[in-house]
């Protein structure tokens, strides 16, 4: 038993001296010869954490107790809004092949991502969309996903027998990244009863590119949201709140590295 042990001992001593694991620039930080990278371990935050699979199934479960119990009066069918990427959809295996190559991400690679419509659906997403489609409710999907993405995205859609993965009910980004006029759109014909999403720009203006306290003042404002209309999903990945951090500024890796150690709360 200890001979295997020490065995064992000696194996992890010539992997940590030998390997070095391929990471993002932009986010590294060296202890040895290991370098540990943040979006790496969001990643795997994503694919292997039970943790991370009951946060969806939590924030599904209470959709569905929310529609369950909306009883609010309107002359207006009903539709939920949901953007898709991290949302319904599991984009972990592109994140993981440009860490592996130590690259962030670039439109010309998540278009060859996109355009093999392989992205699985988050845990308890296609179960919660099909369980509201039966109560009568619209699915539209406000995406940020360019137009030119449109056929293989229904595509992913449709694979998983999602309702309403057609043209009408699909809206990718056009000409700004804001949604707010896409759901001014939807809440022309239909009383929006719920909003899903990964980034707090998925629910509200509020939030479309705004300072960092801004955003957490408007957070604070909309307190009684979330959990009500607003259902959000989990990413560890990426998302709105990275880029506020610089201010919406185009750094290089060395200056990321230094805002972000620099916004750290420590003691």
């Amino acid at each position: 038993m200890r001979k295997t042990y020490l065995l064992g001992l000696l194996f992890l001593s010539a992997c940590t001296t030998t390997t070095q694991v391929a990471t993002s620039p932009a986010s590294t930080t060296q202890s040895g010869n290991i370098v540990v990278d943040g979006k790496l371990f969001a990643t795997l935050f994503q694919q292997r954490a039970a943790e991370y699979r009951a946060l969806c199934f939590q924030a599904f479960n209470i959709a569905r107790l929310r529609l369950d119990n909306y009883n609010a009066p309107g002359t207006k069918p009903r539709a939920i809004v949901t953007d898709i990427d991290e949302t319904i959809l599991d984009n972990s295996p592109y994140e993981a092949h440009q860490v592996l190559q130590g690259k962030d991400y670039d439109p010309v690679s998540w278009k060859q991502w996109t355009d093999k419509a392989s992205a699985d659906t988050l845990p308890g997403a296609a179960s919660f969309l099909k369980y509201a489609a039966s109560k009568g409710v619209t699915i539209f999907y406000i995406t940020n996903r360019n137009e030119s993405e449109r056929a293989t995205t229904l595509k992913n859609l449709q694979k998983f027998g999602l309702p309403n993965a057609d043209d009408m009910h699909l809206m990718p980004r056009k000409d700004t990244s804001s949604k707010e006029l896409r759901r001014k759109a939807v809440l022309a014909t239909h009383d929006i009863v719920m909003l899903m999403g990964d980034n707090l720009a998925d629910f509200s203006n509020l939030f479309d590119k705004k300072s960092a306290d801004d955003r957490m003042r408007n957070t604070n404002f909309s307190t009684a949201d979330f959990g009500n209309r607003f259902i959000v999903l989990p990413n560890p990945v990426y998302g709105d709140w990275e880029p506020v951090l610089y201010n919406y500024k185009k750094y290089t890796a060395a200056q990321k590295d230094s805002v972000l150690k620099i916004m750290l709360k420590t003691y």
